[in-house]
């Protein structure tokens, strides 16, 4: 992929995180008047930090609200900074973070759950949706796991070959996940079936990738690499915690964890592409 190619694609993600942006607030305003009717939901989900947080603060619809909109945001102005970043600056590794950056656009279908309770949509709608937010998830994680092996040395001839791979390989992994579309949790998220098989994916897979950016800093001499290894798992922990919590520690955390992570490993990729 060119670089004039690589920054259409900015443009264009761009351009559909404008769209989300504003189909957000035009759905908050619908949503947000019925959280205080919605009954009180005793299914929480199931992450790490969940758990913990859960024995001290109880769920909030409007905490999780927050969180998603602040995903939305988030995925548009870093994917606006890295274009404008990174706009001449040729580093393989960035689309695929971009991607991850992206993909955090998608968490706008959650509210699919308060628009059904008020306008009643066919369950049909709600399992497309449950899919559609699975394989963002999924696909998110898989782009950047691609950036830290990208990092480490695999020569990467045809890039579109490789998106088709990621692609492929989230949607292999949520095509047999079964789904319960009559039941959700306090985050919005559709109960569905495999959920330690998807942490244990999610986990392998930001394992994984901060180790490769730990080799690329011996492979490649840079030390650089350490510190984008310690953004992903700063990243990785924002992420769970915007995510996957249905308290106000969600939001709270998880967008300063979440950027400032993404911020480290941009910056650093950044600095070690600028002079090459």
């Amino acid at each position: 992929m060119t670089l004039s190619e690589r920054n259409t694609f900015f443009k264009a993600g761009i351009a559909f995180c404008i769209i989300i942006t504003l189909l957000t607030a035009a759905a908050s305003y619908l949503v947000i008047p019925v959280y205080s009717s919605i009954e009180e939901n005793s299914s929480r989900p199931v992450y790490f930090m969940q758990t913990v947080s859960g024995h001290f603060l109880g769920s909030n619809y409007y905490a999780v609200h927050v969180s998603l909109v602040l995903s939305v945001l988030f995925s548009f102005i870093g994917l606006l900074l890295v274009h404008y970043f990174f706009e001449r600056t040729s580093t393989p590794e960035i689309l695929y973070v971009s991607f991850f950056i992206l993909s955090f656009s998608f968490e706008i279908i959650r509210l699919i759950i308060p628009m059904h309770i008020i306008f009643h949509f066919p369950y049909i709608y709600l399992h497309g949706a449950a899919r559609a937010l699975l394989f963002a998830r999924c696909f998110g994680v898989f782009s950047l796991f691609t950036a830290g092996i990208c990092a480490a040395g695999l020569e990467i001839q045809k890039t579109r070959n490789i998106i088709f791979l990621i692609v492929i390989a989230a949607f292999l992994i949520i095509i047999g996940i079964p789904i319960d579309t009559q039941t959700w949790d306090t985050s919005f998220k559709m109960i569905n079936g495999f959920n330690n098989m998807l942490r244990a994916v999610e986990i392998a897979a930001f394992i994984t990738t901060s180790i490769s950016f730990l080799a690329a800093a011996k492979i490649r001499g840079s030390k650089e690499y350490v510190h984008t290894g310690i953004g992903v798992l700063l990243a990785m922990s924002g992420r769970n915690f915007l995510l996957g919590m249905d308290n106000w520690a969600g939001p709270a955390i998880g967008i300063l964890l979440l950027s400032f992570g993404t911020y480290i490993i941009c910056s650093k990729l950044h600095k070690i592409h600028l002079w090459l």
